[in-house]
């Protein structure tokens, strides 16, 4: 646990009871702080309680009289599409409202680095896809390397559940844009943008928002190096905004698809071949095309930004290509579950929006594709580009008849439940197909979350293959 430092004797309320508010509540009790604990929900107060914390309700008037501040889980809206009351009165109070990541920011560096030979550094990744891919890679590399390193955030164990700091190690956080938007200190060592395509645009209102909330990780800390994916122009800009000129190599610049030449410090993927260039001159290249963890071009993205990033700390070429040989991949990411007789399953349940099951069809050459869910605006239209590596589409959930309209002449069947469209995707493939799970949707209307819709495919799928 990392203690929060600065709220000794101080009133804090907690707002929202899961995982990080419960373990935001947990460390301000370790630092010092009385805590005043409230969820919506009678399941999240239960919680609280078991904790020994007794909540307090946060929705009656007075009720910030002598608060300090207000800690929210990510989750609750603070500005659009409305603030959630309970923030809006303590905002109407005067009462600072702030979330975990910022007391990890402020909390984590203690007086106790003063007798490490190195100085514990973080590395915060954010975007719109491939985040989570990015950050469990470079914590894979890290720990390949030897580095202390732990792995926290928007993917594994809270930030404020992490264990303080040992000598010289190395923190990976996943940032998502709710975490970035409302944190009052942000300060990474390294900050790491994938890319930006749209998405929780009505809690951003818009799509300048949401990027704004992104840009926070560099614009409010100053992080010593910026690794930053210059594929669409709000990385471009980013990149601009954050160097001061174009030998600048405090900022790496990292593409998929293209050579980024200049003076500069880039890495860039191109025909499954990675390469970094500083200064001018090539340093290093590595084959990408036999690494089973990183499939496609958009994991080509992912790998160029952990490889930039492993740089940064000091890791040598040889020892970043042997921890790629490596890596597994991450479930409900691209992740290969089963092949049988030339027949490859994949489970890509994260891609819950247009763009990333664009990315993860593109990564495979002949499709049997399970989507559907909940749709979110637009469907799959934007993907129609893609449907050329579609054999044939097999529906599911609530949006399966709006997708089957948007597929026009695309080979496809409505399947409604995932055990029938495994079994028909099955039944149908050929040697050479993949049958991926790449929804394009949410997935409240079936499942909890995307995990739990991963897990049921995988689950189909064995039971379909020990028929």
């Amino acid at each position: 646990m990392i203690p929060v430092r600065g709220y000794e004797g101080a009133r804090v309320a907690v707002l929202g009871l899961g995982r990080s508010g419960l373990a935001a509540a947990r460390a301000l009790l370790a630092g010092g702080a009385e805590v005043l604990p409230w969820d919506d929900s009678a399941e999240g107060r239960a919680r609280a309680e078991a904790e020994g914390l007794r909540p307090h309700d946060l929705t009656k008037p007075a009720a910030f009289d002598g608060v300090t501040a207000l800690i929210t889980s990510p989750g609750i809206p603070h500005l659009y599409p409305a603030p959630h009351p309970v923030i809006a009165a303590a905002q109407e109070a005067g009462v600072p409202v702030d979330n975990d990541i910022g007391l990890f920011f402020r909390s984590f560096a203690t007086p106790d680095w003063d007798r490490f030979d190195q100085t514990p550094r973080v590395i915060a990744v954010t975007g719109s896809n491939g985040k989570s891919t990015t950050a469990a890679l470079i914590h894979h590399i890290l720990q390949e390397a030897g580095k202390p390193t732990q792995l926290a955030g928007n993917i594994g164990r809270g930030v404020l559940d992490l264990d303080p700091a040992e000598d010289g190690e190395v923190v990976v956080l996943e940032l998502s844009s709710y975490q970035t938007d409302l944190a009052r200190a942000l300060t990474p060592d390294i900050a790491v943008f994938t890319n930006l395509t749209p998405d929780h645009l009505d809690r951003h209102g818009g799509l300048g928002g949401y990027f704004a909330a992104k840009r926070r990780l560099f614009a409010e800390g100053g992080p010593d190096r910026a690794v930053i994916g210059v594929d669409e122009p709000e990385g471009r800009y980013l990149a601009n905004q954050t160097a001061l000129g174009a030998a600048d190599d405090r900022v790496i610049r990292v593409s998929s698809g293209r050579k980024l030449a200049g003076a500069g410090w880039s890495v860039f993927a191109r025909k499954g071949f990675l390469a970094e260039w500083r200064k001018g001159r090539q340093v290093a290249s590595v084959d990408l095309r036999g690494i089973r963890g990183v499939p496609g071009a958009h994991n080509h993205q992912n790998a160029c930004a952990a490889w930039a990033a492993a740089r940064c700390v000091g890791l040598g070429p040889k020892v970043i290509e042997r921890a790629f040989k490596s890596f597994a991949g991450l479930p409900h990411r691209s992740q290969v579950v089963a092949e049988r007789d030339g027949v490859t399953f994949v489970n890509d349940s994260k891609a819950t929006n247009a763009e990333s099951a664009g990315q993860a069809l593109k990564a495979f050459g002949r499709v049997r594709w399970i989507a559907g869910g909940l749709g979110k605006e637009g469907g799959i239209s934007a993907l129609a580009p893609q449907f050329g590596h579609v054999a044939k589409a097999y529906l599911i959930g609530h949006s399966a008849r709006e997708f089957a309209l948007q597929l026009g002449a695309v080979p496809h069947e409505v399947c409604e439940t995932m055990a029938r469209a495994v079994a028909r995707a099955a039944e149908e493939a050929e040697p050479g197909d993949t049958v991926l799970l790449a929804p394009a949707a949410a997935s409240f209307d079936q499942y909890p979350d995307f995990e739990r819709r991963g897990e049921d495919f995988v689950a189909c799928v064995e039971s379909r293959l020990e028929d």
